[in-house]
């Protein structure tokens, strides 16, 4: 029994010097949804954080994350391009040009499929992707993570996130998903239109916005959503103007980028792309999945009289077959002021976007 003492005595020492585990739980985040819009799905495995949306943010700004340091997610999603970067395609770290234009970033936590011909189920999935690819920021995820481990702040970034220790890629995707869910545009003179359109009450300064919008924006909408109109509104309808599809919009007669088929297998995806939003025109062209258009007269042109016939065309484009909808030089301006009304200013100037390190 004297030999036993000793042995417990320490076995006690030793756990009480022993370092406890540290834990946290981290801070829930209710993302502010506008009153028109249909609520977010927010993925069980990736719920919403104070403290992930933080990290999320100071990632989508890092250029630790491509192999020069030069480049971040931020540098082709600019904020004060709607999150687009106004060239017709990308051109990465190596100075090598990509094929397709970057497509903006808002209102993504209601998409279901990614990127232009929809490879990409999850935005996570996506966000995995511009990393390692050779012609983005070309960097290997190992050696991404090791310059983030380098970091404090970061491992306790991602300690505050996660509430454990560790960082690797899926969590650096989770992080920059719940920063890129909580970008929402939705206070446009659109938005004014639309729940004034459908019954929906308004605020006292949306009532203002209501009396100022002019005749002939309203009467570009009624273009917008005519049939024998500009006939816009098969695509792009709803707060979020635009529905979950992919078509064939009759750029080209033959295809240099198959688009959708290129993913399905199916040449009855041939020339499909995915229909984007609508929304901040103004500050988000070039337009189309390669940018060849420049203004938004050049896209009323293409809708108007410029429609290329070939098999895959999209049958709600009804009037193909005469190039177009044919519209006059009034309706044109009608139009193009309506889609001007869908520039939403706010959330581009939300300090909650900017980057953290300026």
């Amino acid at each position: 029994m004297h030999k036993v003492y000793p042995f417990l005595i320490l076995i006690i020492l030793f756990s009480s010097c022993r370092k406890e585990k540290v834990s946290f739980i981290p801070t829930p985040y209710t993302i502010v949804i506008p009153s028109h819009f249909p609520q977010m799905n927010i993925p069980d495995d990736n719920p919403m954080t104070k403290e992930g949306v933080d990290l999320g943010r100071h990632l989508f700004y890092e250029t630790k994350l491509s192999g020069d340091e030069s480049m971040s997610c931020a540098s082709c999603h600019k904020i004060g391009s709607g999150f687009a970067d106004n060239v017709a395609v990308p051109v990465g770290i190596d100075g090598i040009a990509g094929t397709r234009n970057s497509m903006p970033i808002f209102n993504m936590g209601w998409d279901e499929f990614f990127t232009w011909d929809g490879r990409q189920s999850s935005l996570e999935a996506q966000i995995l992707e511009p990393v390692p690819n050779p012609i983005e920021m070309h960097l290997e995820w190992k050696e991404a993570v090791n310059r983030l481990q380098l970091d404090v702040a970061y491992r306790n970034k991602f300690f505050r996130a996660f509430g454990e220790e560790g960082i690797d890629s899926i969590k650096v995707a989770k992080a920059i998903g719940q920063f890129i869910r909580t970008i929402v545009s939705g206070s446009s003179t659109f938005d004014v239109m639309y729940k004034y359109e459908n019954g929906l009450s308004l605020s006292n300064s949306e009532n203002q916005v209501l009396e100022n919008i002019e005749a002939e924006t309203w009467a570009g909408y009624d273009l917008f959503k005519s049939l024998n109109g500009a006939d816009c509104f098969h695509c792009h309808n709803g707060p979020l103007m635009r529905v979950k599809k992919f078509s064939n919009n009759g750029l080209d007669a033959t295809f240099n980028d198959e688009g959708r088929a290129l993913v399905t297998g199916n040449e009855l995806d041939l020339g499909k792309f995915k229909v984007p939003s609508l929304r901040n025109l103004s500050s988000t062209g070039p337009y189309m999945h390669d940018g060849r258009f420049n203004t938004l007269e050049e896209v009323i042109e293409h809708y108007s009289s410029g429609i290329q016939m070939n098999p895959t065309l999209d049958p709600m484009i009804e009037f193909g077959a005469e190039g177009g909808v044919q519209l006059d030089a009034l309706e044109k301006e009608w139009l193009k002021q309506f889609l001007l009304a869908l520039n939403d200013t706010i959330y581009i100037n939300n300090p909650n976007f900017k980057d953290p390190f300026n």
